[in-house]
């Protein structure tokens, strides 16, 4: 029986379309789980390989869900990633007209990408979230709801009809998928990868989250995702997702971990993996006093003058 891979379902999710673009998808058996939570939780329990689940949306950031799965709980850590350009299809039982709809659903993270359509073409309709946009569809063809925002390919798995299509509020809306699977040794970096940790603070002072962020500044480590999340210990409590350009075996990101696991209450690493947006020709070259090579160097010189060699 070959291996599974979980993701969030059901059939027809835009995470299914996603997870279906990896080549080794062809050979993995693809499992729909019910949530984020439930398919990470079958990797942690050994029931899956690895999970694909969204993480992130150019419209509204990190997806919380997510995030808080990899915040708590079991450590896991991200292999892979992909970028999915999303644009929303109204999905509704054939025969249904745009003024019969009273009710509508789809996942959360749907909603801020729509929001300005629905003001404009059905301002009192009644929203409801669902586990997924698929399971919205679903949720539809039962009779539960009159529409769902869905990918237009999810109509004919469900019964549906699109009745309005290339819905989207921001052009270009992409959103953020990864692999995630129980800890093991990175991959090699590729020149072009992000790596991801969760940071939480030793105590709350002036300045506290500048000299977290210091660490990664200092050598000269670009940020693209910072997000703080509760940790549940009461009102002003936060640990905080980063996603940082670079590889664990790059000297200043592998000095700027060891600084943050100095100050810090608490670093879990989630993984160093390929970027889905640059290649290796594409990313920018480090800031002067920054690359590996000007590590070493200064490492060496170091040596040289604990030895008398200066």
């Amino acid at each position: 029986m070959p291996a599974s891979y979980a993701y969030l379902g059901p059939e027809g999710t835009f995470t299914e379309v996603a997870l279906r673009t990896l080549p080794e998808a062809a050979t993995r058996e693809l499992i729909p789980y019910v949530s984020v939570q439930s398919a990470l939780d079958a990797v942690r329990g050994g029931e899956a390989e690895a999970a694909f689940v969204p993480i992130e949306n150019s419209v509204e950031g990190g997806i919380t869900t997510t995030l808080d799965e990899l915040v708590a709980g079991a450590p896991l850590m991200i292999y892979r990633e992909v970028l999915l350009s999303i644009t929303f299809a109204l999905l509704v039982r054939p025969g249904t007209k745009l003024s019969d709809i009273k009710t509508v659903t789809a996942h959360p993270a749907a909603q801020p990408q729509v929001r300005n359509w629905l003001k404009t073409h059905l301002p009192d309709v009644v929203w409801e979230s669902a586990a997924s946009n698929a399971d919205g569809a679903r949720l539809v063809q039962e009779g539960r709801y009159d529409a769902a925002f869905a990918g237009e390919f999810a109509a004919a798995r469900y019964g549906l009809e699109a009745l309005v299509t290339e819905i989207h509020d921001a052009e270009n809306a992409q959103t953020r998928f990864v692999l995630v699977g129980r800890p093991a040794r990175p991959a090699a970096p590729t020149g072009a990868d992000k790596t991801s940790v969760v940071i939480w603070q030793r105590d709350d002072h002036p300045g506290g989250l500048r000299d977290l962020l210091g660490e990664f500044a200092t050598r000269g480590i670009n940020l693209m995702l910072l997000q703080s999340r509760p940790t549940g210990a009461g009102i002003g409590n936060y640990c905080f997702c980063i996603d940082a350009e670079g590889h664990i075996s790059d000297r200043r990101m592998a000095e700027a971990l060891m600084g943050l696991k100095r100050i810090c209450l608490q670093v879990r690493y989630l993984g160093s993996y390929p970027r889905a947006d640059v290649t290796a020709a594409e990313v920018r070259a480090p800031r002067p006093g920054t690359s590996d090579e000007e590590f070493s160097s200064a490492a060496d010189w170091v040596a040289r003058c604990q030895d008398g060699r200066f």
